[in-house]
């Protein structure tokens, strides 16, 4: 799997074709705080809900501080997703490394 920290995560999202941003927090983490445009499926709820994702799809895996984010991650790894990416550093990294208008909690 691969890790991608925020500033790459964020160049990324600049070329074509950017990934799918799955957001496993949970529902009030979301309102504190997001990334315009992500998908959100709570950790809990992936296996359950993995049909309502492409396997084929470029996917980073977002969550706090990234370590629900790897589990998850690792999780699509090996029911058979192809290009998944953790976000290291979470949204915290996101909001402290590329935009300080999303909240930290």
């Amino acid at each position: 799997m691969k890790q991608l920290e925020a500033q790459q995560l964020h160049q990324r999202l600049h070329q074509g074709n950017p990934p799918l941003l799955l957001d496993v927090r949970e529902d009030w983490e979301c309102a504190i705080a997001s990334i315009e445009g992500a998908r959100h499926i709570p950790m809990n709820e992936i296996p359950e809900r993995i049909d309502e994702l492409e396997p084929e799809r470029e996917t980073v895996v977002i969550c706090h501080h990234g370590m629900r984010s790897e589990q998850v991650a690792r999780y699509l790894e090996q029911n058979g997703f192809s290009d998944v990416s953790n976000l290291s550093s979470g949204i915290d990294g996101w909001a402290r490394e590329v935009d300080s208008s999303v909240p930290v909690y």
